[in-house]
């Protein structure tokens, strides 16, 4: 079936479709996603490009950061820090704004179809970032996978979701609380981690009679598996390499290929994958023996994807960048400086030149220990070698006795977003 069949079939387009979107007279582009990079996209298109007329669709009505949520779980961050309007970051920079939420993409017609309308495009960046594959537990089975969504999310995706962990934390009284890691690659590797130790001094503090039980598919975690043992050793056991061969969400049970667990509550985070939309565009990668990757393949240098040099995919949601050292990590940070080279490339492009060879880089903060507060800051930079892969190189300051970094670092971002 052809993708215009598909939209107008399957989809049933013709249903959603509302009035259109004021078009202005300038090229358009469309900003799916409003996350980190979808955010710094828009800002730097508005800086290098402002004859274009620039729309960001994102489905929630406020901003929500992920960065420091671990520190708003247990308490030691206000909402308020973390949670930004969209509207005032779109008139401070002159962008448009429409929450709204977008199910399909034409990439023949240059269309992008949300619940209410269609909007035409020249130019599309996708930054939707990740979706949670149940499928990889559950099959078919779309009651355990929607059960699990409900009871024992993740909180990875952001959102409502993240809201639901805070309430259920909030009313855990006692017991074993399971937490699972996603298998690599998965949105900011340390951050599951830096949660277990956020949990474990929660527990320890309100002196709470439960144990965290953290079943990590990976090889262990040294540096965290250290603390777990040194601080929290009453409050986690961890259980790395333990692979999962079966859930029961309503039985409340977990088997590994060591052992069966039950538990009390638990935080459910599966494998993921590129979300929904680079699925239903056709923009997944395909394996060396021709299966989905799960990622959205693009150009690591340019940033567009590898079928439609007028797409632009950042952030989470991208396949593998080198051979050398395969994703580019899937932090908030390297997802705004790829929306700031995807706006380069743009506006370059409008203005009749050519995209320079940029690579994005990183810096994030991990909370290591609670009290007294110890944090690892891990700097990621990238260079071409000659032969033209790009090459990783990974530093890590750790402060013994830190000050708010990760918080001062979070905040200087925010700014830089419009917040």
């Amino acid at each position: 079936m052809k993708r215009r069949q598909l939209l107008a079939g399957g989809l049933g387009v013709a249903a959603l479709v509302a009035a259109p979107f004021a078009r202005a007279s300038a090229p358009r582009v469309v900003i799916v996603g409003g996350g980190w990079g979808g955010l710094a996209a828009a800002r730097q298109l508005r800086l290098l490009a402002p004859a274009l007329d620039v729309v960001l669709v994102e489905r929630n009505p406020e901003f929500r950061s992920l960065p420091l949520s671990n520190r708003w779980l247990v308490g030691l961050v206000e909402s308020q820090v973390l949670v930004h309007d969209y509207r005032a970051a779109a008139s401070r920079f002159g962008y448009r704004f429409l929450q709204d939420e977008v199910v399909a993409v034409d990439r023949e017609r240059r269309q992008v179809v949300t619940r209410r309308q269609t909007l035409d495009y020249d130019w599309l960046v996708l930054a939707a970032g990740i979706r949670e594959d149940f499928a990889a537990w559950y099959g078919n089975d779309g009651e355990a996978a929607r059960h699990t969504r409900e009871a024992f999310a993740s909180g990875f995706t952001g959102g409502d979701d993240l809201l639901r962990l805070k309430a259920r934390l909030d009313k855990f009284s006692g017991g074993d609380l399971v937490m699972t890691i996603p298998p690599m690659p998965y949105r900011c590797p340390p951050a599951p981690y830096e949660r277990a130790v956020m949990i474990a001094w929660w527990l320890k503090e309100r002196r709470i009679k439960g144990r965290l039980l953290i079943l990590d598919p990976n090889q262990p975690a040294l540096a965290f598996d250290r603390v777990f043992r040194d601080a929290y050793s009453e409050q986690i056991t961890y259980f790395p390499q333990a692979r999962i061969r079966s859930i029961d969400p309503f039985r409340k049970r977990i088997t590994t290929d060591f052992e069966t667990i039950d538990f009390n509550e638990a935080i459910l985070a599966p494998p993921q994958q590129a979300a929904d939309i680079a699925w239903q565009a056709g923009l997944i990668g395909r394996t060396s023996d021709g299966m989905a990757s799960g990622w959205a393949a693009q150009n690591p240098v340019h940033l567009h994807a590898l079928t439609d040099d007028r797409t632009f995919l950042i952030g989470d949601m991208v396949d593998k960048a080198s051979p050398l050292f395969g994703f580019f990590p899937k932090t908030g940070q390297i997802a705004a400086r790829q929306g700031a080279i995807a706006a380069q490339a743009i506006a370059l492009r409008v203005s009749g030149g050519s995209p320079e060879k940029t690579l994005p880089s990183s810096s994030c903060y991990v909370v290591r220990r609670v009290s007294p507060l110890e944090i690892t800051r891990i700097d990621t930079d990238f260079r071409f070698r000659a032969d033209g892969l790009i090459q990783q190189t990974i530093r890590q300051t750790h402060y013994p006795q830190a000050e708010d970094e990760d918080k001062r670092w979070t905040a200087q971002m925010f700014s830089e977003l419009g917040f």
